[in-house]
């Protein structure tokens, strides 16, 4: 078993072993880590399935969390299955992980099951004090392999409600992010119906997140991704937000990528910079 967060190593000893040669890419990738040293000291290395940037940003938002998020407190957070299963029949072709083929109320209930832990999770952890106490219970969380994807299943639906209300706001008439007509531009996702078939369905499984997937996850949790993204040092995409136009009281996860599909995270703020 290959934990899913690493403990923390120093951030450019790391870079020092994975980055040797004198190629381009690994110049490159050294000065972006360098960047990244200026404003922490340690990585904690991601578990690379094809869920790491679920796991990444779950982990960092669950470490910083000191309260509930308010989608998190509506009354009907955990009804959400069978409210969108009543009006979107195909939504009964939702993928379960390892469990293909459930039947239709069997799926609702335990997303629901899903959705309650995650509530529960993140009620638990926000509410610890202590930063040490904290950090443990999330290793903790981050060890029972069977909750944390459980809590991944969670997201992904979240992800589909999110992409449902984009979707009919924009019919509707209203404005909606730019990144929401990118998302149903796709030939694979031009509804819904098709972001589930060929492209939630899979996350985890065959594939990770995708750029545009990675606003959608942002905007469901109401929270600022922002990532350095190593390979594009010295250009202005290094440091990358999703959303790019963040609400102002929205939290902020940090994460670092060397090319987009596999995420680690940077812990420990330098003193300065907390200043």
């Amino acid at each position: 078993y290959k934990p899913s967060v690493s403990p923390e190593m120093d951030i450019m000893e790391y870079c020092r072993k994975e980055w040797r040669g004198n190629t381009p890419v690994a110049k490159t990738m050294r000065k972006g880590y360098e960047a990244v040293a200026q404003k922490f000291a340690s990585i904690r290395r991601i578990r690379g399935d094809n869920y790491c940037a679920f796991r990444a940003t779950l982990f960092q938002a669950l470490s910083q969390a000191t309260q509930l998020p308010r989608w998190l407190q509506s009354e009907d957070f955990t009804m959400l299955p069978e409210n969108l299963m009543s009006k979107y029949d195909w939504i009964k072709q939702w993928q379960l992980k390892q469990k293909p083929g459930k039947k239709m109320g069997e799926i609702s209930d335990e997303i629901k099951e899903y959705l309650t832990l995650l509530r529960k999770k993140w009620k638990n952890i926000s509410e610890i004090k202590s930063p040490t106490e904290k950090q443990e219970a999330c290793d903790k969380l981050f060890k029972n392999e069977e909750e944390e994807y459980s809590l991944y299943e969670a997201l992904k639906f979240l992800m589909l409600n999110t992409a449902i209300e984009l979707y009919n706001a924009d019919k509707n008439g209203r404005r909606v992010p730019v990144f929401s007509w990118l998302l149903f531009a796709r030939d694979t996702s031009s509804n819904p119906c098709q972001l589930m078939h060929n492209h939630l369905n899979h996350i985890g499984h065959s594939g990770g997140l995708e750029q545009v997937e990675m606003f959608l996850l942002a905007y469901a949790l109401q929270y600022t991704i922002q990532v350095y993204r190593l390979y594009k040092y010295s250009t202005d995409e290094f440091i990358t937000l999703y959303p790019n136009d963040p609400e102002e009281d929205w939290p902020v996860v940090i994460l670092i990528t060397e090319d987009d599909r596999h995420y680690n995270i940077p812990v420990r703020m330098c003193q300065e910079t907390m200043l």
